[in-house]
C-alpha cells in the first residue's frame, strides 16, 4: 500500500512502472530462493534507473528538489525495508505474510478453515472451528481421544405435539388469507 502511494496505480515513467512490477511481485514471495530472486530484480531496477533517485531541480524560488521525488520515495521504502532485513521475516520465522495480528494469527486461520469448507451450517462451522483450535492446541496423535462415541436408542421416541384450542396470532406459516 505505501508503495502504491508514491507510485500512484499508474505511474507514467518506465521507472516508475518497472517499481510497481517489482512491488507487486512482493506478493509472490513464498521461498527463500523467491526472496532472493526477487532482491536481485530490485538490484537490477537500481543499476538501470538508480540515477534518477539523485536528480535534482531547482525551483523558481531557488530552493532544490529531487525531480523524481515519488519514485525516490518508493525506492527508498523497498530499500530500506530490505537493508533492515524485514521485509522477509514470515519466511524466516515461519510467520504469516502480514503485519496485523487479526490477519496472521489463529482468526486467519480459522477463517481458511471455513472458506475452505464452504457450505457449512452453522452448527458445523462452530464445529470446525473447535476441532482447528482443539488441533493446534492437542497433538495430532491424542486427537482420537476428544471423540464421543454415542449409542443410538434403541426406539426413537417420537413426541406429539399437544394441539391447542385457541387460534394462532403469531405463526411462523405462510398462509393464502394473509393476501400473499
Amino acid at each position: 500500500m505505501n508503495l502504491r502511494r508514491h507510485l500512484t496505480l499508474n505511474p507514467r515513467t518506465q521507472a516508475g512502472k518497472h517499481l510497481a512490477e517489482i512491488g507487486r511481485a512482493l506478493s509472490n514471495v513464498a521461498t527463500v530462493p523467491d526472496a532472493i530472486q526477487w532482491q536481485q530484480l530490485l538490484n537490477v531496477w537500481w543499476q538501470a534507473y538508480g540515477h534518477l533517485t539523485r536528480e535534482r531541480t531547482k525551483y523558481r524560488d531557488g530552493s532544490w528538489g529531487y525531480t523524481h521525488d515519488r519514485l525516490r520515495k518508493a525506492w527508498n521504502l523497498l530499500h530500506s525495508l530490505n537493508r533492515q532485513r524485514v521485509l522477509f521475516t514470515y519466511l524466516e520465522l515461519g510467520n504469516a505474510r502480514t503485519t496485523s495480528p487479526l490477519e496472521g494469527g489463529i482468526n486467519n486461520s480459522i477463517r481458511t478453515v471455513l472458506r475452505n469448507h464452504r457450505g457449512m451450517s452453522k452448527v458445523h462451522m462452530k464445529r470446525a472451528a473447535e476441532w482447528f483450535l482443539t488441533l493446534k492446541e492437542v497433538p495430532l496423535d491424542r486427537a482420537h481421544e476428544f471423540i464421543h462415541h454415542q449409542r443410538p436408542a434403541t426406539e426413537p421416541r417420537i413426541e406429539e405435539p399437544e394441539e391447542d384450542p385457541a387460534p394462532t396470532f403469531y405463526d411462523t406459516g405462510l398462509d393464502a388469507t394473509e393476501g400473499l
